[in-house]
């Protein structure tokens, strides 16, 4: 009866014409975002962070998720389309979404993918709804131990995910770190590595770095590859799946809830992996398997469930534990904090109408997107013929302004051009910037806890293992670092054998 009442209260926040409007935007860019190769959630939501300083701390979040969840399902349309995945998750979509536009089933697989998209994040929401409280609630026992050895294993997990080396993410972290220890220190209020720079005594602003790292650093990267799209010609006849390509769906549009619900869970996990997973899944069990790779609609129906369960499921650590489980969840976080909300399991208690807001507000999102994306496949193929040097110039603008306006220091624009500058060359030198931000945002929080935990310890470090639930922590990040040593070995064994 509770839960029925808090999920009215957040119906009642969620559709006000304000967050309705500022929900319809948010889902409505993200999908143009998806729809667009070379930008993604990130740098967009980097990008308007600024923007959303002028209204409610909720209205903003409201937004800024819908951006997030709003891509996943635009990402489907470039890869089944032209072969290139406008969104990371829907890097899978393009081995079987585009046969099937070869094939002249384009119509379907875009279908299935928005269908498939909208029952993945609906039952994915019904879980947030169930387990983010009772996670928030079990989290209040956690002591400041608790949290140091929380945030350690996220970013060993994070680290060690990305498409890179495993060496080079753990260094990027320690990097974010450091840069988040700029500044004044918060115990003694000793100026940190700030070179007499007065600006950075508050530290290196999330917004210009994180606008830097991912905005001007993805145009500086686009405009060097100079990118090009092989828009693909057939005609577009019936969206909707046939009763056959509904048999051969359901079954992996329900596994693909189950896997993209618990990986998004997981940090580290979110929608990215989850699609790996569901597509490996379905090829596992298939009868067929010579059929994945050659216009399977399984191989579309399953990842693009997938992609959209833990988009919504990655919320749950987040709203509750205050610890985000990818990179695009710790920009959430920074606009959190940059409107004055300590994310945490206190959030639920001091900021009920935020928390149930937002989570109602996504279901009213998938509609909306369900409504965007089956109707206009037209609007957006027509989108996808922009060229981008049409669009860079606008994007620089709104990072110029955006960056400004925020505290109308000109430093801070210097700063995001630094940051671009070095977004440019991680991607140049094959360094992934995600573990930066991550560290950059779990910095001070990290720092926090250390220095808390040894008080309350007087200076022991064994408090992080003999404390239950901090041992364990430490025990599974620590573990997670042997095996990246383990298969980073092994790795070079067989490249030198």
């Amino acid at each position: 009866m509770e839960m029925l009442h808090h999920i009215l209260f957040g119906f009642q926040v969620a559709m006000t014409p304000a967050n309705l409007l500022y929900c319809f935007f948010g889902v409505l860019l993200g999908t143009l975002i998806g729809v667009l190769p070379g930008l993604g959630p990130v740098a967009t939501i980097s990008i308007l962070m600024p923007i959303t300083l002028s209204i409610s701390p909720v209205s903003a979040i409201i937004m800024l998720s819908g951006i997030y969840y709003g891509a996943q399902y635009g990402g489907s349309t470039t890869s089944i389309l032209i072969n290139v995945p406008g969104e990371a998750t829907s890097v899978v979509t393009c081995i079987d979404g585009y046969k099937m536009a070869l094939q002249g089933r384009a119509g379907p697989a875009l279908g299935i993918s928005a269908i498939g998209s909208f029952i993945g994040g609906m039952v994915s929401l019904l879980g947030v709804m169930l387990l983010a409280a009772p996670l928030a609630n079990f989290a209040l026992r956690f002591g400041p131990p608790e949290y140091f050895s929380l945030i350690f294993l996220s970013l060993t997990i994070v680290s060690g995910l990305g498409t890179g080396s495993t060496l080079k993410a753990l260094l990027m972290a320690g990097l974010g770190m450091l840069t988040g220890a700029i500044g004044m220190d918060m115990s003694t209020g000793i100026p940190r590595f700030t070179f007499g720079i007065r600006t950075l005594y508050d530290g290196v602003g999330l917004v210009p770095a994180i606008m830097g790292l991912f905005g001007i650093g993805e145009i500086l990267t686009n405009i060097e590859e100079k990118l090009e799209l092989d828009i693909f010609k057939t005609k577009i006849k019936r969206i909707l799946p046939s009763r056959e390509d509904w048999v051969r769906s359901r079954g992996p549009i329900g596994r693909g809830t189950l896997i993209g619900f618990f990986l998004g869970v997981i940090p580290g996990g979110g929608a990215l992996i989850s699609t790996f997973a569901s597509y490996a899944v379905e090829k596992k069990i298939s009868r067929h398997p010579e059929q994945f790779g050659q216009g399977a609609i399984e191989g579309v129906a399953g990842p693009e469930t997938a992609n959209n369960a833990g988009a919504q499921s990655s919320f749950i650590p987040m709203l509750a534990l205050g610890i985000p489980p990818n990179v695009v969840l710790a920009v959430l976080i920074s606009a959190l904090i940059i409107h004055g909300i300590q994310p945490g399991p206190l959030l639920l208690a001091k900021h009920p109408d935020l928390f149930w807001g937002v989570i109602t507000s996504m279901f009213v999102g998938n509609a909306m997107l369900l409504i965007l994306n089956l109707p206009l496949v037209g609007l957006w193929v027509q989108l996808l013929r922009v060229p981008y040097t049409y669009l860079f110039p606008a994007i620089l603008l709104f990072c110029l302004v955006g960056v400004y306006s925020i505290t109308n220091n000109y430093v801070e624009i210097l700063l995001m051009v630094f940051f671009g500058v070095v977004g440019y060359l991680m991607r140049k030198f094959d360094f992934e910037p995600a573990p930066f931000v991550m560290g950059l945002v779990l910095s001070s929080m990290m720092e926090n806890a250390f220095r808390q935990s040894l008080t309350l310890s007087e200076g022991s470090m064994t408090i992080f293992f003999t404390r239950p639930i901090s041992a364990l922590l430490m025990a599974v990040g620590l573990g997670v670092l042997v095996c990246y040593v383990v298969l980073g070995v092994r790795k070079r064994e067989r490249g030198a054998g």
